[in-house]
């Protein structure tokens, strides 16, 4: 056998390994294929590619690994059980930049299920790793890191502490200053998910000076980025009254509102939402929203959208005007009323309605003025209706129904006691039920004096009522 013939038998053990880790890795982007793949034993044919002296091999076996383990938690574990993500960790600091990309991804991919996965990731050694990709000098490698950061941090605090640990935060903060906008993204995605668990964590991040950086950003065109920039600054606001005024100090009010009106919904969502968090913490920050047109922007919000994405929103005006009579009064004066009972009757969903029944509750629960507000959009009834249905929540129902004395006292001098006495419901329809398990939480000669036609009954009886004479 010629040198030829011998080098030709190596050549062809080549392209058959390189067609086997390409078709792998083609096959593995169809859920179809998975199971196959699995019970053929893929596994443990990809890990000694991992190794392959052909760089290529190696790259394109670690992307059909990720792209298994990214398909669901078996594969995952068997990626850990497989002893792979040393390897893919001492690969990370070694080679080139696709396999970096490719490695990161694997890590990714595992971290993403589970809080045990993603321990399993940081025990192997892997957050050294992947922040040293945080300064790698290719944009795509610092991506790929982040997204695994990214991954890892999201489960819970302890897992953000060792990103944290890992000295991730600064890199993060330089990232969301890179020109491109697929690294700015996922940068503000991870420091969102680090903020998020606890006041110390949340603090790492404004530490690391980020507040400025996010809130230049909101008025980027990209809407993903937004999103990702709002979440990150409602994650810090939400933990204190410290870490909201430190958002508010970057002067994000009144530029934020214009977000209210954005063409994504998400970007609307999570800019209520920030606004939202801010306002919960103290009637002086609620003022500052109201004085910049916050309340009137929210509540045009609410009227724009649908379902889960004015939830905020609503939360926002119900925390607003929970802080004082004048507060509340502003969510009246901005025509909040009118939107909350439009939402009350528009939305389907018994979460959404009991937050409503909540905001509405806040508004009205201050003085017999603020209680009329609140009775005079016709909004009773429907209360009434959503308090009887057996299909609403618990929940719902604690919400709706005023189960204290001073509630049952307001809704009398509120107007509303009378307001039902004047609904024509059917004898013995479900509204007409209702109006009686209503009436029945009052005394029966005031429900009397409530009735349509009892002043005129009085005038008769005086009419008609023969005095004793002597």
């Amino acid at each position: 056998m010629s040198q030829r013939q011998v080098l030709q038998v190596f050549e062809q053990y080549q392209k058959a390994r390189t067609q086997f880790v390409q078709m792998v890795a083609e096959l593995a982007t169809r859920p179809q294929n998975i199971e196959t793949l699995q019970n053929a034993g893929v596994m443990s044919l990809l890990r000694p590619l991992l190794l392959d002296v052909v760089p290529t091999i190696q790259q394109t076996a670690a992307l059909a690994l990720g792209r298994l383990a990214n398909y669901n938690d078996d594969l995952a574990e068997a990626v850990v059980k497989g002893d792979i993500l040393p390897q893919l960790v001492y690969s990370l600091a070694e080679q080139n930049r696709f396999y970096k990309k490719a490695a990161a991804f694997v890590l990714r991919a595992v971290s993403k299920h589970s809080p045990q996965l993603a321990q399993a990731v940081v025990d192997c050694g892997a957050l050294d790793s992947l922040v040293i990709c945080l300064e790698d000098f290719d944009p795509g490698v610092k991506e790929s890191a982040a997204w695994a950061l990214g991954y890892i941090a999201r489960h819970n605090a302890e897992l953000s502490q060792a990103v944290v640990d890992a000295g991730a935060v600064p890199l993060l903060v330089l990232c969301i200053q890179e020109p491109e906008i697929a690294l700015k993204r996922i940068a503000a995605s991870v420091l969102s998910d680090i903020s998020k668990h606890s006041p110390e964590l949340a603090q790492t991040v404004v530490d690391a000076g980020a507040i400025a950086h996010l809130a230049q950003m909101i008025l980027n065109p990209d809407a993903q980025l937004k999103r990702h920039v709002l979440s990150a600054l409602s994650q810090i606001a939400k933990h204190s009254v410290d870490l909201a005024e430190m958002v508010v100090e970057a002067e994000i009010f009144p530029v934020v509102l214009t977000c209210l009106k954005d063409k994504d919904n998400y970007v609307k969502k999570n800019a209520s939402t920030l606004i939202r968090e801010i306002a919960k913490h103290t009637p002086e920050l609620s003022q500052l929203i109201v004085n910049v047109g916050g309340v009137a922007a929210v509540i045009d919000c609410i009227g724009s959208c649908k379902g889960n994405i004015r939830l905020p929103g609503i939360m926002m005006l119900g925390y607003v005007a929970a802080h004082s009579e004048n507060l509340a009064m502003a969510v009246i004066i901005s025509k909040g009323v009118p939107q909350l009972s439009v939402c009350l009757s528009e939305e389907p969903e018994d979460h959404i309605k009991a937050a409503t029944a909540w905001a509405l509750g806040q508004i009205g629960r201050h003085t017999p003025e603020h209680a009329r507000a609140v009775a005079v959009t016709n909004i009773l009834p429907v209360l009434l209706s959503l308090y009887m249905s057996t299909e609403s929540s618990e929940d719902l129902q604690v919400k709706v129904l005023p189960h204290d004395s001073k509630a049952r006292r307001l809704f009398v001098t509120s107007g509303g006691l009378k307001k039902i006495q004047e609904i024509k419901a059917e004898p013995g329809s479900l509204l007409q039920e209702y109006i009686h398990s209503i009436n029945n939480c009052y005394p029966e000669e005031i429900v009397r004096y409530y009735s349509p036609g009892y002043s005129e009954t009085l005038l008769q009886r005086v009419d008609s009522y023969q005095p004793f004479s002597n």
